[in-house]
């Protein structure tokens, strides 16, 4: 008895050893469960849908997949054909194993597999390169292993987003996509069966490649037994005689632009969203891809749909086509700064809307004008002679939106810019000047768009954001310009004509188009909703044939009318904002002048000159000796009108002056240039050379 019970205790010990080093071993040498969970990042709209994946590193496109976003049949008609005990077995079945081992030894080869989900997952998380004995014993202790790591919904998961479908696809949802067009969430039988068939021979059973071998495996599915029972016979004679797929589609790659902005960001998650919405996005591609194939070869075109109530981003395409290499089209011309032409001007007017200069039918005259030696001119070189506010606006004349802007001041247009988030590029060192008025700084497409959405909202700002460079976000800031204003030029962009062949929509808009032709511009609004278009070459080069109605406005009407987009009512206008009428008017709104009473006097036309800065002198070399350090250097202007500010290299001297002398201390050598700008925004600059005074004695 005694040997019997040291001989008992000797198999539990043993048996207690040979577990602890199991679970030695499975601690040491864990399956690679966190490289196989890695997947195709993806960015998706604002409902989830697929925009575009990236490979993984081993060049697969591998899309996430769980088996609650998949048809149900799909998943219970993989249990039914590959491992009927998945829910009851930890990794292994012993009944399956036993069935295959007797067929192997009474038919003398193999007739069925006994491989699980499980051992099936370890394979493609471990692909082994031979078929032995050893290897399907290490498969089966990663199934094991598997087991006792995951839940079955977990392996299941796993199983659906590695299976292979052929060349790079792997996981359900990627072969969906590229088969049969669509997410798997509905599917047919057919479609179901393929899906299930493919992954024991991808390569040889590829519908786009061996449509004959696909549709017989997808027939030994729908022949099982076990299948059959499931879906009814019935069932499945109609799903064999559904032709199978024979192309393989491209998959989703809407928003590249956007896309490789996230990318830029650092590694992306398994998913990024996007406030885009993919119908819209497809839509205004098309729009991009059509219009571009109209023009030069050389011309792309960017576009940005937004939502003004909320500031999302429902549409951004940065150019015609992304592989496009005449076009550049790499370059997202979403972003990049441009010359906006005649766009700015609604809101100098809403400005002076804001300051009681002028109402809708006021006269403002359109001739020949010189402003302190800036001479704008109409587009087409011919002049209207006198026109009311609301003419000048709608058919975008220089003359008197320069007029306007010499009255409400420049500086003032670029803060009330700033209100609304948008910066603007000016010429290096140079104050802004009227030129701005028609074009003559940078703006990027997207921040011109939320200058018009502020507009949309009766002046009230806000971002504009796609959700992967930036949110987007209502501003509780200070308006762009009041309600009243913002009522008043959108009550006259609204009637201005539709382009020639176009639908007509209930929008208000504003073309623009650049010196030189290089930009062409269509902004345009309804209640809600704010779209721009941009057309024009990347490498800035000039597109005479281009222009803002004739090029950009029509391609601004067919992105509305293909958006799907319901046409908002523009808003009313708000209390005691009204169109008075030519006899309604008093006196001091009938004509517009520089000189009427209401205007501050900085705005008024001054009588004495412009400043001109007399020392330095323009290109002069100036010595600083040691003895004048503390002293600075002598800035001396004639002209212009008190008080003066100065600005060295950009950067403002620390108070304005009375005096028409000024000490500047340099805070280096080299070029610098020198800025003086006078009580009424005229500005003057002059750039010079600083250097060491040079030694006098000789040796």
């Amino acid at each position: 008895m005694k040997r019997l019970a040291w001989a008992a205790c000797g198999l539990v010990a043993a048996g207690a050893l040979l577990l602890i080093g199991l679970n030695a071993a499975d601690r040491a040498f864990p399956p690679p469960l966190d490289a196989a969970r890695i997947v195709s990042p993806e960015v998706l709209d604002r409902d989830g849908r697929l925009l575009r994946a990236f490979p993984t590193l081993e060049g697969y496109m591998r899309l996430k997949t769980k088996a609650e976003e998949i048809d149900p049949q799909l998943t219970r008609m993989l249990v039914a054909y590959e491992d009927q005990r998945f829910y009851t077995h930890h990794g292994i079945d012993l009944q399956a194993l036993a069935r295959a081992a007797g067929q192997l030894v009474t038919q003398g080869h193999i007739v069925s597999g006994a491989s699980t989900l499980s051992m099936q997952l370890a394979r493609l998380i471990e692909p082994r390169t031979e078929r032995s004995l050893p290897a399907k014993l290490r498969q089966i202790l990663r199934a094991l292993q598997i087991e006792r790591r995951l839940s079955k919904a977990e392996i299941l998961d796993l199983y659906l987003t590695r299976a292979p479908y052929g060349g790079n696809l792997e996981g359900v949802r990627a072969a969906s996509l590229a088969y049969f067009g669509k997410e798997p969430r509905r599917l047919t039988t057919a479609e179901a069966a393929l899906l299930v068939a493919l992954p024991q021979l991808p390569e040889r059973r590829r519908p786009d490649r061996h449509p004959q071998a696909a549709e017989a495996a997808r027939a030994r599915v729908l022949a099982r037994l076990a299948v059959s029972r499931l879906i009814g016979q019935g069932e499945a004679a109609r799903a064999e005689l559904e032709p199978v797929p024979r192309e393989r589609r491209e998959l989703p790659a809407h928003a590249p632009h956007v896309a490789e902005a996230a990318r830029r960001k650092g590694p992306l998650p398994d998913r990024t969203m996007t406030t885009l919405d993919r119908d819209k996005q497809s839509a205004l591609e098309a729009v991009a891809e059509a219009a571009a194939a109209r023009l030069d070869p050389q011309v792309t075109i960017a576009m940005i749909l937004a939502d003004a109530e909320t500031g999302a981003i429902l549409s951004e395409v940065g150019s015609a086509d992304f592989t496009d290499r005449r076009r550049r089209g790499f370059v997202d011309m979403v972003r990049v700064p441009r010359s906006p032409g005649s766009t700015l001007k609604p809101f100098i007017y809403g400005l002076a809307f804001e300051q009681g200069l002028i109402a809708q039918d006021t006269i403002i005259e359109d001739r020949p004008a010189d402003f302190f030696g800036y001479r704008p001119r109409n587009f087409d070189m011919s002049y209207q002679g006198d026109v009311t506010i609301r003419q000048a606006l709608q058919l975008s004349l220089n003359v008197p939106a320069v007029r306007l802007l010499d009255a409400v001041g420049p500086t003032r247009l670029i803060v009330r810019f700033r209100r609304a988030g948008v910066e603007v590029a000016l010429p290096p060192g140079a104050p802004p000047g009227l030129a701005i008025g028609l074009g003559g700084l940078g703006i990027s497409l997207r921040d011109l768009v939320q200058l018009y959405a502020a507009l949309a909202r009766r002046g009230a700002p806000v971002t504009l954001g796609n959700g992967v460079d930036r949110p987007p976000r209502l501003d509780d800031g200070e308006a762009l310009i009041e309600p009243g204003a913002a009522w008043q030029v959108t009550d006259i962009l609204s009637g201005v004509q539709p382009p020639q062949g176009s639908a007509r929509r209930l929008l208000a808009y504003k073309t623009g188009t650049s010196y030189g032709y290089r930009d062409a511009w269509s902004i345009g609004f309804d209640g809600r909703f704010v779209l721009g278009v941009w057309v024009g070459r990347a490498d800035n080069g000039a597109v005479p044939a281009i222009s803002g109605y004739a090029t950009a406005a029509p391609i601004l009407f067919e992105a509305f009318a293909r958006s799907g987009l319901a046409n908002i009512p523009l808003p009313r206008a708000p209390s005691g904002a009204r169109r008075l009428g030519p006899q309604d008017l008093p006196a001091t709104l009938r004509r517009f002048s520089a000189d009427q009473p209401g205007l501050s006097a900085s705005a008024r036309r001054p009588a004495d000159p412009a400043p001109r800065i007399v020392y330095p002198p323009e290109g002069a070399r100036v010595e600083l000796s040691p003895e004048n350090d503390g002293e600075g250097l002598t800035l001396k202007l004639q002209g212009g009108r008190a008080p003066f500010r100065w600005l060295a290299n950009g950067r403002p001297l620390p108070e304005p002056s009375l005096r028409r002398t000024s000490q500047w201390q340099p805070d280096g050598l080299g070029f610098s240039t020198l800025t003086v700008i006078d009580a009424a925004g005229r500005a003057a600059s002059v750039r010079v050379f600083l250097q060491k005074e040079m030694s006098t004695n000789s040796p």
